[in-house]
């Protein structure tokens, strides 16, 4: 094959799957030279044929452009099934617009930039050390979660301290999930080797949320949580406490922490800011026990920060200002006040049915006749957890933080009309 014939049939590929666009600009015939290490004239003679083809333009003094539109996606499969689009999210536990001051959040962020000296630079693997300062203040104070600050870990996201986790504890092969439903901490673990189990209380790792246990918000008892302190002490097992909506417990005491609980050196902690400030701030913690926090630092070099260094000075500055408790103590009155107005907008609108709020009052769980499947909600556009449709029942969970107030007696209506109540 001639060697012009090969740039030609390169370029075609790349305009006919949409990776030049029309109205793109081409490379010019010295960058094509200098890119696929062709002579002049190669180049030359693929864009006569290109132009030729209809492919590409010439434009006096200028250069060639893309003439061609590749067709759409939707164009290309038009048999794509559509998804029908989610009209009432009761189930991803997005934030809504009132629960959140972005234009504080703003401020903290500009004043973050404004220190350029520290924007020349890569955040420390381990975190910002005037932020996990603030932290190690933050969670004595409201956990009881003693610890200094170079045992805290900072990462965009739990899924990304689990995947140091993963490094640190590789000599423990097996990891157990209260549930199956926490499918990105197991992906993490399996793509890492490791044997994933479910309630497995003999697992050389067990994975627990105790104050969000279920999509129900049930809390783990003071009891449960001495017993499991005392089995992985006992059993020389490693717990990772993802301390996940502990500022929700709206129906209940604040329960202690498994770390504050346990006397021995085996409990991961680990806190986010997601549920507290909004989804899109993705900041995460973890508290390393001393051993596995020397082991870090020894292998330090191996591992990258992937939180915004930007966001992570914004947010101890915000949380040092007070504003982290202010906005937790705003959050559990608005949060917990929409799941009791929804409650209640069932209760009026499906007497019948059972339904109560979950302990950290974040959700509603609801147990009602039906004969239906679960497909009738995703076509209607209502998105819930469901647990099961048997024997003529259903059991779901609502979770309506990310519905605005005002649409939460159309999002019952819409429940009511696909259970079929009159």
């Amino acid at each position: 094959m001639k060697k012009y014939i090969e740039v030609y049939n390169h370029y075609k590929d790349l305009i006919t799957s949409g990776q030049y666009k029309k109205g793109d600009k081409m490379p010019s015939v010295r960058q094509s030279t200098a890119l696929l290490s062709v002579s002049k004239t190669t180049v030359e003679n693929a864009y006569f044929e290109l132009q030729a083809d209809g492919y590409i333009i010439a434009q006096p003094q200028s250069g060639y452009y893309v003439s061609y539109s590749a067709p759409s996606r939707n164009e290309e499969a038009p048999q794509a099934k559509k998804e029908t689009p989610i009209l009432f999210d009761l189930k991803s536990g997005d934030a809504d617009s009132e629960s959140f001051d972005i234009n504080l959040w703003q401020r903290y962020i500009k004043s973050a930039l404004r220190q350029k000296e520290r924007m020349l630079s890569y955040s420390d693997a381990e975190g910002e050390a005037d932020l996990r300062e603030a932290l190690s203040v933050y969670i004595r104070e409201k956990r009881n979660v003693v610890a200094s600050p170079d045992r805290i870990i900072v990462g965009a996201g739990v899924q990304a301290l689990l995947s140091i986790l993963c490094v640190l504890l590789k000599e423990r092969r097996t990891v157990s999930f209260p549930t199956a439903n926490f499918v990105q901490g197991i992906s993490t673990f399996e793509s890492f080797g490791y044997e994933v189990h479910t309630r497995d209380k003999n697992a050389d790792i067990i994975y627990v949320s105790p104050s969000h246990m279920t999509s129900y918000g049930d809390v783990m008892p003071i009891q449960r949580r001495l017993e499991l302190a005392k089995h992985s002490k006992d059993n020389n097992s490693m717990i990772i406490e993802d301390d996940f909506d502990s500022d929700f417990l709206y129906q209940s005491k604040p329960m202690p922490s498994l770390f504050a609980l346990s006397d021995c050196d085996n409990v991961v902690y680990m806190g986010s800011f997601s549920n507290v400030l909004v989804p899109g701030i993705r900041i995460s913690f973890m508290v390393l026990p001393g051993e596995l926090a020397a082991q870090f630092y020894n292998m330090k070099q191996c591992f990258a920060q992937t939180a915004s260094k930007t966001e992570q000075i914004a947010l101890c500055g915000y949380i040092r200002d007070g504003h982290i408790a202010a906005q937790t103590r705003k959050i559990r009155r608005h949060y917990t006040a929409k799941a009791r107005f929804m409650y209640n907008e069932i209760k009026n609108q499906m007497p019948e049915v059972k339904a109560s709020l979950s302990e950290n009052g974040l959700a509603i769980k609801l147990t009602a006749d039906y004969n239906g499947t679960a497909v009738a909600f995703e076509k209607s556009g209502v998105s819930v957890f469901i647990y099961g449709i048997e024997n003529g029942k259903i059991n779901m969970a609502l979770v309506p933080s990310a519905v605005e107030n005002s649409r939460i007696p159309g999002a019952v209506g819409k429940i009511k009309e696909i259970l079929n109540y009159d």
